[in-house]
C-alpha cells in the first residue's frame, strides 16, 4: 500500500486553517473558553482543554473530574448550558469521556456499570432545547440509562453546600425499581456534591449501587 507522503497532511492542516480564518471573517466566531475573538476554541484557551483528570474530594463515593471549573473551562461550560453554544461541545465531551474513563477503569469487580446522567429539570430543558450531558454523551457515542426522574427545583447557583443540600433534598427519584444494577453517575459540574449525593440515595433507595461518579470539572467547595 503506496505510503502517504509526510508533507500532505501538514499542506492539509494549513489549507484547513486557513479556511477556518477565512470563515471568521465572514462569520465571526468568539471563543467558548475567553469570549474574545477566533475559533470555537482558541490558541490561548487550547492548554485548558486537555484532561487533567483527578479525584474529588465530595461525595461519599470515589468522584472523578477532567478539570476544575474556573478560567476557560468555567467559560465553556456556562456557554454551552446557558448561552446556546452547543459548538462547544467539540472541546467538553472528550474531557467528560475522559473522566468517565477513569472512573471504568478502576470499578470493583460486579454488574456492569451503566451509565446515568443527573437529569435536567422539565424547566431547564424547555429554556435550553437539549440537555447538556446528554449532549456530551452523545458526542462520545455513549448514552445514559433513564432511570433518574427530576422534580422542579430553584436554581442551585450561588448556594453553599447546606442550602445545596436542603434545596435538592428528595427532588429526584427512580422511575424503576433498580435491583442489581450498578451505574457510574455523570453530570457536569460537581460543587459541594448535594446534587450527587440525592442521585445517589434515589438509585439506592430503588435497589441499585453507585460505586463512582464522573463529571467534567469540580469546583472550590463553598461551606455555607
Amino acid at each position: 500500500m503506496p505510503r502517504e507522503d509526510a508533507a500532505v497532511p501538514r499542506v492539509r492542516d494549513r489549507l484547513a486553517a486557513a479556511l477556518l480564518d477565512a470563515l471568521d471573517v465572514v462569520v465571526p466566531v468568539a471563543c467558548v473558553g475567553c469570549g474574545g475573538p477566533g475559533r470555537t476554541v482558541c490558541a490561548g484557551c487550547r492548554p485548558a482543554f486537555v484532561p487533567r483528570v483527578h479525584l474529588a474530594a465530595r461525595v461519599g463515593v470515589a468522584a472523578w473530574a477532567a478539570a476544575r471549573y474556573e478560567g476557560p473551562v468555567a467559560g465553556a461550560i456556562a456557554r454551552f448550558k446557558d448561552a446556546g453554544r452547543t459548538d462547544a461541545e467539540g472541546a467538553l465531551a472528550p474531557m467528560l469521556g475522559a473522566s468517565i474513563g477513569a472512573a471504568l477503569a478502576v470499578l470493583p469487580p460486579g454488574p456492569p456499570a451503566e451509565l446515568v446522567a443527573v437529569p435536567s429539570t422539565r424547566a431547564a430543558v424547555a429554556a435550553r432545547g437539549y440537555r447538556p450531558v446528554h449532549r456530551l454523551l452523545a458526542a462520545q457515542g455513549l448514552r445514559a440509562a433513564p432511570v433518574l426522574r427530576a422534580a422542579a427545583r430553584p436554581d442551585q447557583v450561588g448556594l453553599g453546600a447546606g442550602a445545596r443540600a436542603r434545596n435538592v433534598a428528595g427532588t429526584l427519584t427512580a422511575r424503576r425499581e433498580l435491583a442489581g444494577r450498578r451505574f457510574l453517575l455523570v453530570d457536569d459540574i460537581l460543587t459541594t456534591g448535594a446534587t450527587a449525593e440525592e442521585a445517589v440515595r434515589a438509585i439506592t433507595a430503588a435497589g441499585g449501587s453507585v460505586p463512582a461518579v464522573a463529571v467534567l470539572a469540580e469546583t472550590p467547595l463553598r461551606i455555607s
